[in-house]
């Protein structure tokens, strides 16, 4: 399958920064973290093939067609090096950049995302999309939003909850179930010992798919990685919490020179 041409937007000076959203997300994920990265890198955000403003020409794609999709994207702005960083399936689609274009990357944020799943992790994920495809993505969202935001964010902000339900609803049934199988499928724990580039690893405290004891294993399997946990947060911690993700990963990618 040939990549797609992503819609994506640019802002910012400096060191080139691709940011990479989640399932049924948009690049609007990240628009917070450019306002408080843009005066230092150049950051592009872009929308995955099937979401936002990004076509889909029909068919199933694969974790590799995303990673097409985002090299094609770079070649397209003519950019040599850059930072790549991604949340959730996105923190897949990165890292498994890195390992097919190790001289494009500078560095590597790997964000609310997940590896070394056992049977049971496994499991829980796989019958989330089987529950999906059983009873409609509709019915399964309010449990879907309880794992990605804490139930204090949802009382207190149920516009941006309504918000992020519509860019699922907005999103065609067979690619949001496509890119959840992606990401319930893949396991990078057999192939990240063979990432070179530094890496950052952050993940909400409260995160049940995606949560310490995963993130842990990440780390430990890539060297020189550093993590942080998020205490009392769960999986969206950009939509939620963008003020408390945003020095980490600032401090991290200045120290990359």
């Amino acid at each position: 399958m040939s990549a797609v041409h992503s819609a994506y937007s640019v802002a910012g000076d400096g060191p080139a920064l691709f940011l990479i959203h989640g399932i049924g997300a948009r690049r609007a994920t990240f628009d917070r973290l450019i306002e408080g990265l843009r005066d230092r890198f150049t950051c592009i955000s872009y929308d995955l093939r099937g979401h936002g403003l990004t076509p889909w020409t029909g068919g199933r794609f694969g974790l590799d067609d995303l990673v097409e999709d985002l090299e094609s994207l770079r070649d397209r702005l003519g950019i040599r090096k850059a930072h790549f960083a991604g949340h959730s399936l996105g923190g897949m689609i990165g890292p498994a950049y890195a390992r097919r274009h190790p001289d494009r990357v500078l560095s590597l944020g790997l964000w609310s995302t997940a590896a070394f799943r056992d049977p049971d992790d496994s499991q829980k994920v796989r019958a989330v999309v089987a529950a999906m495809r059983d009873k409609g993505i509709g019915p399964v969202l309010d449990t879907l939003t309880a794992r990605w935001f804490t139930d204090a964010f949802c009382a207190a902000r149920p516009d941006v909850i309504d918000w992020r339900k519509r860019q699922v609803m907005d999103t065609d049934p067979d690619v949001f179930l496509n890119v959840f199988d992606i990401y319930a499928e893949t396991e990078m724990g057999p192939w990240l010992h063979e990432i070179a580039a530094p890496a950052q690893i952050i993940t909400g405290e409260l995160d049940g798919g995606c949560n310490p004891r995963l993130n842990r294993l990440i780390h430990q399997a890539m060297p020189g990685s550093q993590l942080e946990i998020l205490d009392g947060l769960k999986h969206a911690i950009f939509i939620e919490a963008t003020d408390r993700v945003l020095p980490h990963v600032r401090r991290f990618l200045l120290a990359q020179g």
